[in-house]
């Protein structure tokens, strides 16, 4: 068992998008509310009417955990690593996990913006999956401009 994504037709653009250093979300037309993880329908109105769009790549820290176990590869021989759930600039929360980033500098509400990391192979053959993760921001505070 791996814990590599399941790429198929639907979600080949957030992949490929990620692949070229981009994070997509899904916004409705009919609500307009961005949600992620990527679905074929809103979440908040159920439409269908749903695009892709290209993420700000910033964020917020709501919440993290340092995970000093982990059976399942690949993490098996990345712990300890920081698992996080960030509030994306445009509204969704999204699980992902901060890097780069001692444990001890970690607050609620920091600001952080997207990196993206190859990893292992997808279980559809993919060689590299590259997938977004989050960093303490470097652009000079704010990162955030008002």
């Amino acid at each position: 068992m791996t814990a590599t994504p399941d790429i198929d037709a639907f979600t080949r653009p957030y992949w490929d998008a990620a692949a070229d250093g981009r994070l997509l979300l899904r916004r409705c037309a009919e609500c307009a509310r961005a949600h992620h993880y990527p679905r074929e329908f809103c979440p908040f109105c159920w439409s269908e009417d749903v695009h892709w769009e290209t993420a700000s790549g910033r964020a917020t820290l709501y919440t993290w955990s340092t995970v000093h176990r982990n059976d399942l590869p690949p993490f098996d021989t990345r712990v300890p690593y920081v698992a996080a759930v960030v509030d994306l600039a445009e509204g969704p929360r999204m699980m992902t996990e901060v890097v780069a980033v001692p444990e001890e500098a970690l607050r609620v509400g920091m600001e952080l913006e997207v990196t993206f990391r190859t990893g292992e192979a997808g279980r559809t053959g993919e060689a590299g999956v590259v997938v977004p993760v989050f960093t303490a921001c470097q652009t000079p505070p704010p990162c955030f401009p008002a």
